[in-house]
């Protein structure tokens, strides 16, 4: 499990290793150009029922932490997917990898 550490909040924010290297292109990409979106996501399970949503923005601190030492390959599908919600009035939405066909 990985974990996101935006700003000065205390609680971070958990999210696998696989998804959140995904998470990691689509923000980086979107932070570099300068601009600033939301990112929500279902909460998992062993939290509270619900789901929850914060405003990224340049100035604010951020950090990813991997448990896995070596990174995951990217699927491209995914970071499109990704990036299409990010790019959207809804923001970033952690959406599930699509399947690949004949994968």
């Amino acid at each position: 499990m990985g974990t996101l550490y935006y700003g000065d909040v205390a609680t971070p924010i958990d999210i696998e290793d696989r998804a959140l290297a995904h998470v990691k292109v689509v923000i980086a990409t979107k932070l570099r150009r300068g601009e600033s979106f939301t990112l929500s996501w279902t909460h998992g399970p062993g939290q509270e029922v619900g789901r929850s949503t914060v405003w990224l923005h340049p100035s604010i601190p951020l950090r990813f932490v991997f448990d896995e030492p070596e990174p995951a390959l990217l699927s491209r599908a995914w970071i499109e997917a990704l990036a299409n919600s990010a790019n959207s009035s809804g923001g970033l939405l952690l959406v599930p990898e699509p399947e690949v066909p004949g994968a």
